[in-house]
Order: structure tokens, then sequence, then C-alpha cells
């Protein structure tokens, strides 16, 4: 989709009739009127290109809907106008068109018209990436990227190494791109409690929302279509295959040995010897996560809360450090020590407050401690309110992950005392204090 602000002001035409239809073309549009806007449209456009680029901007739009309206050979030659508006758009206009949004703007529409093969998707998706990845936005556009490399690795067209490259990337791309909108949402949200924002931040705050929530259901469906592929039982024969042509390959060696750490393939010893290589490459804050990692397993407590320190200490970037951190905790909580896990999740939100994967996790820690935190089965169950509360915040701060934040609430809540329980015990309005690990209390609802 093409973007940038349109405005109506600019050069002077040759043609004064150019500057009189841009007006009457952009009002129409504007009010979506595309049927009335076209041919006004149409004369700036063939005659005086480069007097605005809101005659690209609308232009898009106006062709789109001729194209939704008709059939045929009228339908092809409005497709074919779009493709040379498409490809005309960064030769008049550079400044505006950027392009990886052009590119991904010609393989959209090629691809909705059956003008594009798979081979022709991933290579152009590539070219975009590759060339101008600050601009490869589009959620959409990243998921077919990769969908359409695993439908070429299933045909035997492309190699499971570069399905899981391309992986990397994308998931990388999802994650900065997601930052940037939760690091805005962790701005706003407390304006948006005092209830101090404004219009105009208002905006914001539910496009960053909706936008981040879109990132979070593509990084699902790319998690999905990747599926049985980053099994252990194919990431560990293809890296033991390929590890003597890429062992002194840092980003090789790093990428592999996240891939196996996110699957949990830390049992096998290929995990052991990447990570020693890693450490030896690149003696860096994540190479002391998996080291750690290594010791827990081995039994070795206090030598792996000592790398973890280590790697938390190395690290300076906030939000870097809250991922390693994070990282500790899920390590910490597959070996079911909750209340260390609990303890490096909290850490993950001191350095990124808008961290909800480690608010998610703290929720799942109260929730499975359930047990431990009360001698009643009132008080056990009661834990579940605040699992609640905790898995919430976890999709207010970060939408990503809402759809399984607000999974987890709903599970949350039905383990927890219903109104009968709460009404027979009399424990309307009343406290229940923790005595386990997780502390603190929790009020019961009124009824």
């Amino acid at each position: 989709m093409i973007v940038g602000l349109i405005g109506v002001s600019g050069a002077q035409a040759p043609n004064p009739e150019c500057n009189t239809n841009l007006s009457i073309f952009v009002e129409h549009a504007k009010v979506k009127n595309y049927d009335a806007a076209y041919t006004p449209w149409k004369m700036v456009y063939d005659q005086c290109p480069t007097l605005n680029w809101a005659t690209f901007a609308y232009g898009e739009r106006i062709l789109k809907d001729k194209i939704k309206k008709s059939s045929g050979a009228e339908k092809d030659g409005f497709i074919k106008d779009l493709l040379a508006l498409y490809e005309a758009s960064p030769k008049t206009f550079p400044k505006k068109a950027k392009l990886a949004p052009n590119i991904i703007d010609v393989v959209m529409l090629k691809r909705e018209n059956d003008m594009i093969s798979d081979e022709e998707i991933y290579s152009e998706l590539g070219r975009a990436f590759k060339e101008d990845e600050p601009n490869f936005k589009d959620p959409r556009a990243l998921y077919l990227y990769f969908s359409t490399l695993v439908d070429l690795n299933k045909a035997g067209k492309k190699d499971l190494q570069e399905v899981f490259d391309v992986y990397d990337e994308v998931t990388d791309k999802i994650t900065v791109e997601n930052e940037k909108l939760t690091a805005k949402i962790a701005e706003l949200l407390p304006k948006e409690e005092a209830g101090t924002l404004t219009a105009k931040e208002k905006k914001i705050l539910s496009a960053a929302n909706t936008n981040s929530g879109s990132f979070g259901k593509i990084e699902g469906s790319i998690d999905a279509k990747l599926g049985p592929l980053a099994d252990c039982s194919n990431l560990i024969p293809l890296y033991e295959k390929t590890f003597e042509q890429n062992k002194d390959n840092v980003k090789w060696v790093k990428r592999a040995v996240g891939l196996m750490f996110n699957k949990e393939c830390t049992d096998d010893p290929m995990f052991s010897k990447m990570v020693e290589v890693q450490a030896q490459l690149d003696p860096s804050a994540d190479a002391y996560v998996y080291l750690g990692t290594l010791k827990m397993k081995n039994g070795d407590t206090s030598g792996a809360l000592a790398d973890f320190d280590k790697a938390l200490e190395l690290e300076t970037d906030g939000k870097k450090k809250s991922k390693i951190a994070y990282k500790v905790a899920v390590t910490n909580r597959r070996k079911g020590s909750n209340a260390t896990a609990n303890k490096y999740a909290q850490k993950a939100i001191a350095a990124n407050p808008a961290n909800g994967r480690a608010y998610l996790l703290i929720a799942g820690l109260y929730a499975n401690s359930a047990n431990q935190c009360g001698s009643t089965t009132f008080e056990k169950r009661a834990i579940y309110w605040r699992a609640a509360d905790m898995a919430r915040k976890a999709g207010r701060v970060d939408p990503s992950i809402g759809s399984s934040a607000n999974k987890a609430v709903s599970s949350y809540n039905e383990r927890a005392p219903s109104k009968e329980m709460i009404f027979e015990a009399g424990m309307a309005g009343k406290t229940v204090s923790f005595s386990c690990w997780v502390g603190g209390s929790v009020k019961v609802p009124n009824l």
C-alpha cells in the first residue's frame, strides 16, 4: 500500500487544468467517491504526473476500486494500469515511494490475480527484505515471504538451512517492530489510566495496539508454518551435518544455539558443543545464559546462577537485558524452580516494562504453585486471581501476545473460587494472604 502524507499543494502545472482537476479528484477521493474521481485523476496522472504525490496515493485507491468493480478484459486493463502506477511511483517520487513497500504492492496485486509463481513471490519479497529491510513492515508480506519459502522447501526447491535462516530474519524483524510499538504503548498507558490522553495520543495508542496484535498473529502463523521442520529430530541432524563448515561463523552458531534453546533441544550433546563454540567466538551475555543452562542440567545450580548473573552484568541495553533475564526465567521454570524463575522474570520486567512474555510467565508460575499457596481449597484457588491479573497485564503491555494472554486470563478465572464458593466461605471483600514463595495477597471480589 502506498503511504505518505497527502497534500494538494505542489508545483505549478504546465497545464492549468491539472491544478483544477487535482483539487476535484482529491475532494472526491477523500469521501471515497472513486467513480467521480477517476476522470479528473486520469487527466492529471497522464499529463502532469509530477505535480503532486496525491496523484499516486489516491490513484492507487481509485484503481483498486475500479478493479474491484470490473471483470474480464476491463479488469485486466485496470490491473495493468495499477502495476504501471506502482512502477512509476518510485521514479516520480523517490522520497515518497520506498522500495520494499513498492515491491510488496506489486507482489500482492499479482498474487491476488494469479499472475506470479511461488518462486517469483519469494525472490521479489526476498529482494525487498534484503535491499530495504527498514521499510519492510507489512505483517502479511512477512508471513508470505516465509510461508512461500516453506512451500518451496516441501517441493524440494529450497534447503532446510535457508528456511531456518529466513525464519530467524523474519522473527527478528517482528521482534524489532513490536518492540517499537510496545515502547509507545508503555509510554502512553499511564496517561490512559490517568485519563489524560489527548485525542492524537488515543489514535496513536489504538494504532499501536492494533499493529502489535497483528504482528503477534503473524508470528504465531509463522511458527505454525515452520511446525515440525524445527523439531529436534530435524534440527540436530542438520546442524551435525553443517557444523564443520559453519563453526567459525558467529552469526550461524548464535542462531543455531538460539533455535535449539527455543525448541528445547538442550539435552542433545550438539547443544553443548555449539554453546562451547559460541562462548569461544562471542563470550557475550547470551553465551553465559546457555552455559548456565548446561550447568543447571548437570546439577550445578550455584554455577548456573553465577553464569546467569554474569550474563545480566555484561548486558547494558535494557531490552536485551530483559530478553536475557526472560531466557533465564524460562530455564529455571523448565527445571521446576518457580521462585528463581519468578526472580528473573521480575528482572526482565524491571529492565523492560513492556516485556509481556515475562508477565505471562509469572502468571503461569503463580498458577503452577496453587497447591503450595494455601491450607484450604479456597486459599489455594485464590492464587488464580493473581495469575489472571498478571496475565491480563501481559496482554495490556504487549498486544502481540494478546490472544495467549486472554486465554490464560479465562483459564485462571475459571479455576479461581466461584461466587458460590465465596458465599459459602463468607470471604466476599476479604483479603487472602499467601505464605508460599509468591507472597503478597489478593482481595476477594465482592458479590
